[in-house]
């Protein structure tokens, strides 16, 4: 079964961090690209920061350069996303998805695996 789960979520006060990871099982991930997305509540799902199948090609939302960085290793079949310098605006639902492209895009229409998310919550 191709499944995603992310983890690495919590509580944390401004201007902390956190390290989110995507993990997956049951498909190899080297093979797709992954895009982390968000969504706070009462607001529409948002693309925060995608990586190629390469790892050479990253994006990232405006509201979040300079303070989150992806990267992934895909011998462990693993992405992640280093969130410095939180602020209470990311506070929401972090959810990793997968697409069978060898770029990445912003946008969720594209991706066809998702996780189930992880809450971060950014709070003093």
């Amino acid at each position: 079964q191709l499944q995603l789960v992310e983890s690495g979520g919590g509580l944390v006060q401004p201007g902390g961090s956190l390290r989110l990871s995507c993990a997956a099982s049951g498909f190899t991930l080297g093979y797709y690209a992954i895009g982390w997305f968000r969504q706070a509540p009462g607001k529409e799902r948002e693309g925060v920061s995608c990586i190629s199948t390469s790892g050479l090609s990253t994006k990232y939302v405006d509201s979040v350069k300079g303070r989150f960085t992806i990267s992934r290793d895909n011998a462990q079949n693993t992405v992640y996303l280093q969130m410095n310098s939180l602020e209470p605006e990311d506070t929401a639902i972090y959810y990793c998805a997968a697409r069978k492209w060898y770029e990445c895009v912003m946008t969720r229409s594209p991706y066809d695996y998702w996780g189930q998310g992880t809450q971060v919550t950014v709070s003093s």
